[in-house]
């Protein structure tokens, strides 16, 4: 994969971005309606369960209650406002929102893009819905243009899209209903406005996110970290480091002191993402009160699921679920990703889309809940990490894939006996997921192992230097 000719670089038509574009779109829509029909005519239902507590809370704030008079509704209001029309219009408006929003992040990110709109006519109400470039696919222009402006070969470019455009899991959780591109998508933009060097912006999109989904706090800490005021002086576009095959693979190592580390640009992004987060949450206990405080928020900190799930701690919750868990026994499970989290940051920070990828699987596999909708998470990140990659995919690539999906489809077999066959396999279960977490993390060393070490941001030369080297 090396920039070396035009040739090279150029991808055959059939598997030009336009192209790819196009058909993971038309897919997408295939799906949307094909789930309709499922629906309406089959025993299991193609539609996420998650998209219905979406929708009754959606229903009930329009008709001017709380959305969290609907049980396991635990998210932002936001989310629930969003799907207000499902009630309005047609009841796959969340799926068309979550496979089809994002142009007010598209706008100013990709001018002269030809925005591709189609018609779909739902007969049963005589609604027609426009769709405008679904989020998902809205992941998948920024990952393009992330990649781009790493100076990305157009070739590896389209290749690592297609990693997620093409990605059998990624294109049917939004069209099952599922939220999660919509984050996804905010994430991406955080990170094309660091590199723009629009920090107002970067901390204004990171505020939002980790109002609207928790999880986004633990790239906190290396974001702030990356925040040199060397590179992001103001009125100027940070350096970029760019993409060859030939990287460095030293590490480069923060250099700050306690008082540098409260530089302008990190006090900036903390106190506009911060406020951004604190007035969120205010104009939502002002509507909601206590309901909204321990429902989206506090809930997530103190969670306790005796349901079967990947995580290795749901058997040891469902063996004990009966008595009341202190306060102390479900914070101390944090202590583990708390620990890697830390560890991830101080030795990848400065490689930032890297670490948060890192970081991301990390906190996914050592969670206290872990469901597979968690997994587009770190999805989104994978096609940004791979141009960087020196893991050939036969033999390691492969290795890594057969492992982390047979020990899922290990865990989901177990799974099925209990859930649908009603065999008591707990004991089995929780082994299962005991080898679900060896896999993870065996796949996490073997891409840290083969990474290419690259920051982010280039370094940054004085103007005494540059002219030195022209004297020279």
């Amino acid at each position: 994969m090396s920039p070396a000719s035009d040739k090279t670089d150029e991808s055959p038509k059939w598997m030009s971005f336009r192209s790819l574009l196009l058909s993971s779109m038309l897919l997408r829509v295939f799906l949307i309606v094909y789930g309709e029909w499922q629906d309406a005519h089959m025993e299991v239902r193609y539609t996420d369960v998650d998209y219905i507590v979406f929708s009754d809370a959606a229903s009930l704030m329009a008709s001017g209650e709380s959305p969290y008079k609907r049980t396991t509704y635990r998210y932002s209001p936001l989310l629930a406002l969003l799907l207000v029309p499902n009630s309005i219009f047609h009841r796959s408006w969340g799926k068309f929102l979550f496979s089809a929003s994002g142009i007010c992040f598209s706008l100013p990110t990709l001018k002269g893009s030809t925005f591709i709109c189609l018609i779909i006519s739902f007969r049963q109400h005589n609604l027609f819905v426009v769709i405008c470039l679904s989020s998902d696919l809205l992941v998948g222009l920024f990952i393009r243009k992330i990649l781009k402006q790493r100076k990305v070969s157009e070739k590896v470019c389209t290749v690592s899209v297609m990693v997620w455009l093409l990605n059998p899991f990624t294109f049917t959780i939004g069209t099952r209903g599922n939220c999660e591109p919509i984050v996804c998508a905010m994430i991406l933009w955080i990170i094309i406005s660091l590199m723009k060097g629009n920090l107002s912006q970067a901390a204004f999109w990171y505020g939002l996110v980790v109002h609207f989904r928790v999880y986004p706090i633990i790239y906190a800490l290396p974001i702030i970290l990356v925040l040199d005021s060397k590179l992001f002086r103001s009125g100027h576009k940070p350096p970029l480091e760019g993409w060859t095959d030939t990287s460095s693979t030293e590490k480069r190592t923060f250099d700050f002191s306690v008082g540098s580390l409260f530089s302008r640009e990190r006090i900036m992004f903390g106190l506009i993402s911060g406020a951004v987060f604190l007035a969120c949450n205010a104009v939502s206990f002002y509507f909601y009160g206590h309901e909204f405080l321990h429902e989206a928020l506090l809930y997530h900190l103190t969670r306790t699921d005796p349901r079967h799930n990947f995580s290795i701690y749901f058997y040891h919750i469902y063996l004990h679920y009966e008595r009341q868990f202190s306060a102390l026994e479900k914070l101390i499970s944090f202590l583990p990703q708390f620990t890697v989290q830390l560890a991830l940051v101080f030795c990848f920070s400065q490689d930032l889309v890297f670490c948060m990828f890192l970081q991301t699987v990390a906190f996914v596999a050592f969670n206290k809940v872990i469901t597979a909708q968690y997994f587009v998470w770190f999805y989104c990140l994978l096609p940004l990490i791979l141009p960087w990659s020196r893991m050939k995919l036969k033999w390691e690539g492969i290795l890594c894939m057969v492992l982390w999906i047979g020990a899922q489809t290990h865990w989901l077999l177990w799974g099925y006996m209990l859930e649908f066959k009603g065999v008591n396999v707990f004991l089995q279960l929780w082994m299962a997921s005991l080898v679900f977490l060896a896999a993870n993390t065996f796949v996490l060393v073997k891409i840290i192992q083969r990474h290419r070490f690259s920051p982010l941001f280039g370094q940054y030369v004085s103007s005494d230097r540059k002219n030195v080297t022209k004297l020279d």
